[in-house]
């Protein structure tokens, strides 16, 4: 499927959006734990992974995955640091270095991912 120019960059824009809102809400909720065990970082890493898999599948391009994957890396860029008045969102935690480090590496694979054939298109086979 062929778009016009300001169609795709208005897709990269609003999957940049979407993914920094994503980063966000994964960056503030990785933190919560139910009975020691990390339910927030489950609960963002999965939800994480599962937008860039369906951004993936629903346009077929790389690009508008790796946007969304751009603006979740970016959020959670900025708010790990420390803010102007020296508050900290995101303390230095193993529950935060995890997340700080999953976010890249699901993004890379899911923008690395191979095209499969889908049913619409013909296999093509060397003879």
């Amino acid at each position: 499927m062929n778009s016009s120019l300001p169609v795709r960059l208005a897709t990269w824009a609003l999957a940049l959006v979407i993914g920094a809102f994503y980063g966000l809400a994964g960056t503030i909720g990785h933190a919560y734990s139910l009975a020691g065990i990390p339910v927030g970082l489950l609960v963002a890493v999965i939800g994480s992974a599962a937008l860039l898999v369906a951004v993936r599948l629903l346009t077929g391009d790389r690009w508008s995955t790796l946007a969304t994957g751009m603006g979740m890396m970016a959020t959670t860029l900025v708010f790990s640091g420390e803010g102007p008045g020296g508050s900290v969102v995101v303390p230095q935690t193993e529950v935060s270095l995890v997340w700080t480090f999953a976010v890249p590496l699901i993004v890379a694979v899911v923008v690395a991912w191979p095209h499969l054939p889908s049913f619409d298109e013909p296999a093509t086979r060397d003879a």
